[in-house]
């Protein structure tokens, strides 16, 4: 055997194996990632044309203690929704995308 012709095997059996590596990593990605493009929201409220909400800032004030916050869900994805419960890093990581939850804080003042 040339050593051309080992060079030429050598060339071959490592751009075999990167091709092999990048379709498993491609598939596995794929496989990883549970959201799919199409709807976001696959099962809060199904049942109703457009989910939306009203809440009074004084019930806010009354689920919030001084210097605390509550942070609402805003990918659709949490268990304990409406509430955020972290899950939108999957997401993210998945997806690219970079929804966030809602904060809202409660600043102490010198009567709490």
């Amino acid at each position: 055997m040339t050593d051309n012709s080992k060079l030429y095997i050598a060339l071959s059996a490592t751009t075999a194996a990167v091709g092999v590596a990048s379709v498993l990593a491609y598939f596995f990605r794929r496989g990883y990632c549970k959201h799919k493009a199409g709807p976001i929201n696959h099962i809060i409220r199904k049942d109703e044309k457009k989910v939306t909400d009203v809440v009074d800032v004084e019930d806010l004030l009354s689920m919030i203690k001084p210097g605390g916050k509550i942070s609402f869900c805003r990918c659709w994805k949490s268990q304990d929704w409406p509430y955020c419960d972290g899950v939108h890093k999957e997401h993210n990581k998945c997806t690219g995308d970079n929804v966030g939850a809602l904060n809202i804080v409660r600043k102490k003042t010198s009567t709490d």
